[in-house]
């Protein structure tokens, strides 16, 4: 398999895990959004904006060069696990989303062969095209979270996506 196809199936199914968080995203009734009767790690809110986070500080170079979008917190780097001081509304949380896509995007298409190598600062211990992998299953995980919080307030969750809406290129 030749490095073009290899980003193009890694973009396929990247950017089909992001366009699932983006479904359950829109599914969610705002009743649910930011339901008050549960700590913030278990709200939709929080759990997509963690999401969104993570996969925007892992297309990084390193912590030093991160720059979170205007209007979002670092909140994340907190070690005593900090939560946001707002909750972010969909529409702002589908504003990130997309900047996570986009970055995402053209991270992968941008890829060299020495940059999927290449180790960097913000997960050193994997060469970059595994930790794209790693970021990858970090969005399945929690999009399976807000499936899961979907199905427990009474709402049928978004249908599997295969391909993303967008192309590699």
């Amino acid at each position: 398999m030749d490095f073009q196809t290899t980003k193009a199936t890694m973009w396929q199914q990247f950017g089909a895990a992001i366009d699932m968080l983006e479904a359950a995203i829109r599914a969610c009734p705002d009743r649910l959004w930011s339901e008050a009767s549960t700590s913030p790690q278990h709200q939709p809110w929080y759990l997509a904006y963690h999401t969104l986070f993570w996969l925007d500080y892992y297309l990084a170079d390193s912590k030093e060069s991160y720059v979170s979008p205007p209007g979002h917190e670092l909140t994340e780097f907190d070690p005593r696990g900090a939560y946001p001081e707002r909750v972010y509304t969909k529409g702002q949380t589908l504003e990130y989303l997309e900047h996570g896509r986009q970055k995402c995007r053209r991270t992968i298409r941008d890829l060299t062969p020495e940059e999927a190598e290449r180790h960097r600062d913000t997960r050193p211990e994997l060469p970059f095209a595994e930790f794209l992998l790693y970021s990858m299953r970090h969005v399945q995980h929690h999009t399976a979270q807000l499936n899961l919080l979907l199905r427990q307030g009474g709402i049928e969750p978004p249908r599997w996506v295969s391909r993303p809406a967008i192309p590699l290129d």
